[in-house]
């Protein structure tokens, strides 16, 4: 996938630069952020435009305000960061297509930015409504994605709006869709995959296209406990989608004719409740109690996962090992994240959760390449069409 960068446009200065970022990031309840790694990244993409001259129109969502205005979901706070960052004053725009907005947009110099509130207080953003992805790109001369991490949602301010407007990769996205590209077509053997979370269906359709790109699978989290269940171990009480077994059995006997090996947890920190305070024993699969809950993957799975990854020459990885909030149950994640970090090679951190533990246990200098982008992240594995990267124009 090769796509054209901000930086193969020749004529920025004075030029109207619609920016998607993805500003989706978490503040507490006194309205601090907690985590601004997002904005961090957004600003090599940012201050080039700023040092190009470019007149900068940022558009962002934070949650799912549900098509509402909710000011709990406002903007607000990101912009005071931006701010801070920049050292400069920013526009802050509440009132999108209003008149005032026009105003601002008019007077606007060279290197200004402009943030518009909260692009999902409008219905229309999440529906990809055609009028509405219209009336976005006409705020702008060109268009800049840099939001990878909402490149495969089809909303009118990511897919919509580049049907209408000259449209380019910001820093971020062309460096994120660079490795993920470089993952599927340049894979370095071993391959190795490493897949933890809650939710098997979240997975399923990658871990079934990977099955034909990597050398083995890994697979820790809640996860594991639909696959234990397919090989018929008893899981006690621990989460299972019973609607996935068979289809974890057809995964397990596909893996195995094509002579990829799946790693599923062989011992389990288990709990009688889910609680950060709760007690655990650790257990072996055929001993595992049928009133327990696994809570993390054991010692003797720590050690054969950590070693399977120390022979990987290229690693991705998406999804905690268990309850990683809770600390007690925060082991078998902190030394997956340990054993990546300790490989010098091609290791990968696709996002979320995973990308969260690494930057808690202070590992991330440590990675290849850690993902802004979960869901992109792993929609781009599978194989499929990211909605705004489609009509991004090509490199020439």
């Amino acid at each position: 996938m090769n796509k054209a960068s901000i930086t193969d446009y020749k004529y920025l200065e004075g030029t109207k630069v619609l920016l998607r970022e993805d500003f989706n990031v978490p503040i507490n309840k006194n309205g601090v952020i907690s985590d601004d790694k997002k904005i961090i990244e957004a600003l090599p993409t940012i201050k080039f435009l700023m040092e190009k001259g470019a007149k900068i129109i940022i558009v962002s969502h934070l949650g799912r305000p549900e098509g509402k205005v909710k000011p709990e979901f406002s903007l607000a706070p990101v912009v005071e960061k931006l701010k801070e960052l920049l050292n400069k004053p920013i526009l802050f725009e509440t009132e999108l297509f209003s008149e005032h907005m026009q105003k601002m947009l008019r007077t606007m110099k060279n290197g200004d930015i402009m943030v518009l509130e909260n692009i999902r207080f409008y219905p229309e953003e999440e529906k990809n409504d055609e009028e509405f992805s219209k009336k976005l790109a006409n705020l702008a001369d060109i268009y800049c994605d840099d939001a990878f991490g909402t490149a495969h949602r089809a909303h009118a301010s990511i897919a919509g709006v580049t049907k209408f407007i000259p449209s380019y990769c910001g820093l971020l996205m062309a460096k994120e869709v660079e490795v993920f590209t470089k993952l599927i077509n340049e894979p370095q053997r071993p391959f190795v995959a490493v897949l933890g979370g809650a939710k098997v269906s979240d997975k399923i359709k990658l871990i079934s296209s990977l099955i034909d790109k990597v050398d083995c699978i890994i697979i820790g989290g809640a996860m594991a406990y639909t696959f234990l269940s397919a090989e018929g171990y008893n899981v006690g009480k621990s989460k299972v989608d019973e609607s996935k077994i068979e289809y974890a059995k057809l995964l397990l006997e596909k893996a195995e004719n094509k002579k990829v090996k799946i790693y599923l947890p062989i011992d389990h920190l288990v709990a009688k409740e889910f609680s950060f305070l709760a007690d655990y024993d650790t257990y072996t699969n055929a001993k595992f109690p049928q009133d327990g809950i696994g809570m993390d993957i054991g010692p003797k799975t720590i050690k054969l996962f950590s070693k399977v990854i120390s022979q990987a020459k290229m690693a991705y990885w998406n999804g905690p090992m268990g309850v990683f909030e809770y600390k007690r149950f925060s082991k078998g994640t902190q030394a997956i994240a340990k054993a990546m970090a300790e490989n010098k090679n091609i290791m990968v951190v696709g996002g979320g959760d995973s990308a969260a533990a690494v930057r808690n246990f202070d590992l991330e200098k440590d990675f290849y390449f850690v993902s802004t982008g979960g869901g992109a992240s792993l929609a781009m594995l599978e194989g499929s069409e990211l909605a705004g990267l489609v009509n991004l124009k090509d490199k020439e």
